[in-house]
């Protein structure tokens, strides 16, 4: 089943706002932008982040210094995945922000309400939740 455009802008927006939060409660030196429902984010050394929608597509898209990621959402568990590796973007954020900004931050899930679940981990059966960052280490 695709996802309806009104359901996919709902996750759409969940998900940057959560990804907004986790970099705001980091602490860490970033500026962040959404316009037009576009999220970027800029590191202090000058790389970024950018989160964009393809309505057709029904995709997220995320362009970083390694390389352009589209991600499918997968109504089973729940979760954002990328087309080409099946890897959750939780895990390709955690990998980007280390080789950006030199920093880690935790995106593991923690129980949230239902608006935040578009951010979760892929489990089957898994409680809903979003992402929440650690101190970096």
């Amino acid at each position: 089943m695709s996802l309806t455009e009104a359901r996919f802008h709902d996750l759409v927006d969940a998900t940057q706002q959560n990804i907004e939060d986790v970099f705001d409660e980091s602490g860490l030196d970033v500026d962040l932008e959404n316009s037009a429902g576009v999220l970027t984010v800029r590191f202090e050394g000058g790389t970024q982040l950018i989160f964009s929608r393809q309505e057709p597509l029904r995709q997220l898209w995320l362009a970083a210094r390694s390389g352009g990621f589209h991600f499918d959402y997968d109504e089973e568990n729940q979760c954002w995945a990328c087309d080409s590796s099946d890897e959750l973007l939780s895990e390709m954020l955690e990998r980007f922000t280390v080789e950006q900004a030199g920093v880690e931050l935790d995106f593991s899930p923690v129980p949230r309400s239902t608006a935040q679940a578009a951010f979760q981990q892929c489990q089957p059966g898994s409680s809903l939740a979003m992402y929440q960052p650690v101190s970096a280490r």
